[in-house]
């Protein structure tokens, strides 16, 4: 009679800790997914951080323009940008327009 119990008990131990071990692989496994989105994200965040920072006014760009560039850059007006199409044989220009949103 002991020798059953001491098998049930040895059995019963082997089959929980077979168990924990796979829930806590699965759990491993959905931490290091996580971390990968993570440290996507924060790469995506770090990005856009600096987009923001360096580009967020034509001001700052002039002012990082005297400063880098020692003026080979010129200031535009947003009349004289011009699209350009490269579709087909020919070049085409085309003056850039404004659509405003509120209309």
């Amino acid at each position: 009679m002991k020798k059953i119990l001491t098998i049930g008990l040895i059995f019963s131990l082997i089959v929980i800790t077979s168990f924990i071990k796979n829930s806590t692989k699965k759990i491993d496994e959905e931490l290091f997914s996580l971390k990968e989105n993570i440290s996507d994200l924060n790469l995506e965040l770090d990005n856009v951080k600096l987009e923001f920072d360096y580009l967020s006014s034509p001001e700052k760009l002039m002012s990082y323009q005297n400063l880098y560039f020692e003026n080979k850059l010129t200031q535009k007006s947003i009349n004289e940008i011009e699209i350009i199409d490269f579709t087909g044989k020919k070049i085409l220009t085309n003056n850039f327009k404004i659509i405003d949103s509120e209309k």
